[in-house]
C-alpha cells in the first residue's frame, strides 16, 4: 500500500458556540515541514497539536490552518479608537498622493483588531470541538493521500514487470556475445600468422568470459526486483526513504551491468532499464 505526500483535507462544523473549520494541505519534503495557523487564544495548545500533527502524517511540507468564529451576534465589538486611527491615516495618504479619499472605511474595517471578539478565552470544552473537526479533516487528507498513492502504486508496479521483462531480455543476446568475443580473438590471432595453442587460447576466452558475465548483476537484481515489490505492499504508511535505497542499488546493478555488457543490443536494453528507473524514481519522490 502506497501513500502519496501530497494531500489536502478540508472540515467545517458548527457547535453551541462557534464554528471551527480546519484545512490540511501537503507537498513534497525529505522532512516533517509544518505550517500551523492557529487563533492567538489556542496557542498553549500549540506544543501538543505539532506533536499529533507529526504523529499522524509523518512526512511533508504541511500547512495547517484552523480558524474558529464565533456563533454569538453579540459576542462581537468595533474598536471605535482604533478604527478612527486607521480612518485618519488612511485619508491622510490618500490627500497626500493626490487620490480621492472616497469611501476608505470598507478598507478601515477590514484592517486588523477592528472588530474584536469578546470572548476568546480558550477552554477546553472549544478545544475538543476542535480536534473533532481537525480529525475530520485527517481522515479527508489520509483518504486523498491514499488514493493518490494508489495512482502511484500502479505506475511504479507496470514499470516494474517493465524492467523485469527487460532483464530477461538479456538473456536472448547473452551467447551471441560469447560468439563474438571468441571470433574476435581468432581474427586477432590469425592476422599475427602464429601457431594457436588451443589450450591457451580456451583459457583467456574463459578469462574475457569471466571479464564480461553479468549473470551476478542479473541475479542481484532479480532480488532488488523482488525486495522492491514487497516493500511495496508492505502495511507499513511511511516507505518512500526505502523505496529509494532500492532503488539506487537498483541503479548501480544496472549501470554495471551496461559496463560489462560489450553488446550493443544488450546496452539498448540497458538504456531502456534506466529510463523506466528514472520513472519509478519520479514517482518515489512523492511516496510518503
Amino acid at each position: 500500500m502506497i501513500f502519496s505526500m501530497t494531500g489536502y483535507g478540508l472540515c467545517k462544523q458548527s457547535f453551541e458556540k462557534q464554528t471551527v473549520t480546519v484545512e490540511i494541505r501537503s507537498l513534497n519534503s525529505k522532512n516533517f515541514d509544518l505550517r500551523l495557523r492557529m487563533p492567538n487564544s489556542y496557542l498553549s495548545y500549540e506544543i501538543d497539536l505539532r506533536r499529533t500533527l507529526q504523529n499522524d502524517l509523518q512526512r511533508g511540507k504541511l500547512e495547517v490552518s484552523i480558524y474558529v468564529e464565533s456563533t454569538e451576534l453579540n459576542d462581537y465589538r468595533i474598536n471605535k479608537n482604533l478604527l478612527e486611527s486607521y480612518l485618519y491615516q488612511l485619508a491622510e495618504v490618500a490627500g497626500m498622493n493626490g487620490f480621492e479619499k472616497g469611501d476608505i472605511l470598507a478598507t478601515a474595517a477590514r484592517l486588523p483588531n477592528v472588530v474584536q471578539q469578546l470572548h476568546e478565552q480558550a477552554d477546553e470544552t472549544l478545544w475538543n470541538e476542535i480536534l473533532q473537526t481537525l480529525q475530520l479533516a485527517q481522515k479527508q487528507f489520509i483518504s486523498f493521500r491514499q488514493s493518490e498513492g494508489n495512482a502511484i502504486e500502479i505506475d511504479m508496479k507496470n514499470r516494474l514487470l517493465l524492467l523485469k521483462n527487460l532483464l530477461l531480455e538479456v538473456e536472448n543476446f547473452e551467447q551471441e556475445r560469447v560468439d563474438k568475443v571468441k571470433t574476435r580473438l581468432r581474427q586477432q590471432l590469425e592476422q599475427l600468422a602464429i601457431a594457436v595453442d588451443e589450450n591457451r587460447f580456451a583459457q583467456e576466452l574463459i578469462y574475457y568470459l569471466e571479464k564480461y558475465d553479468v549473470s551476478e548483476e542479473k541475479s542481484r537484481l532479480e532480488q532488488h526486483y523482488t525486495y522492491f515489490e514487497a516493500e511495496i505492499d508492505n502495511k507499513q504508511a511511511s516507505k518512500g526513504n526505502k523505496l529509494g535505497f532500492i532503488c539506487q542499488e537498483m541503479g548501480r546493478e544496472i549501470n554495471t551491468l551496461g559496463s560489462k555488457a560489450n553488446s550493443a543490443d544488450i546496452q539498448k536494453l540497458v538504456v531502456q532499464m534506466k529510463d523506466e528507473l528514472e520513472k519509478i524514481k519520479e514517482q518515489i519522490a512523492n511516496v510518503l
